[in-house]
């Protein structure tokens, strides 16, 4: 996924990514408010998963240290993140401020 990850958040159109555990009960709340979003904003946002365990190489290069970890990237950038937790309407405030 190293590759191909680094190919996808170099995209003009903002990505979400959210670090996440299978192993995580916070990760399993936070990911159909996620879906939600991703129908919400298709074409003005992509929203992925990368599971923490499975891409330690990623999770290290961007030091998640916690789950769920919200990453939102543009051209390669990273624009936002957060740690923990966060509800809809949390996401939709910071997401309106960089589409």
């Amino acid at each position: 996924m190293q590759g191909n990850f680094s190919s996808v958040i170099q995209s003009e159109i903002p990505v979400l990514v959210d670090f996440h555990a299978e192993w995580c009960g916070p990760c399993k709340v936070q990911s159909p408010i996620l879906v939600e979003l991703a129908r919400e904003f298709s074409g003005k946002i992509k929203v992925i998963k990368i599971d923490v365990d499975k891409n330690q190489g990623i999770a290290g290069r961007f030091q998640v240290r916690s789950v769920p970890t919200l990453a939102l990237f543009k051209n390669g950038q990273l624009l936002w993140r957060q740690s923990g937790l966060m509800n809809k309407n949390q996401l939709l405030d910071i997401l309106k401020s960089y589409i």
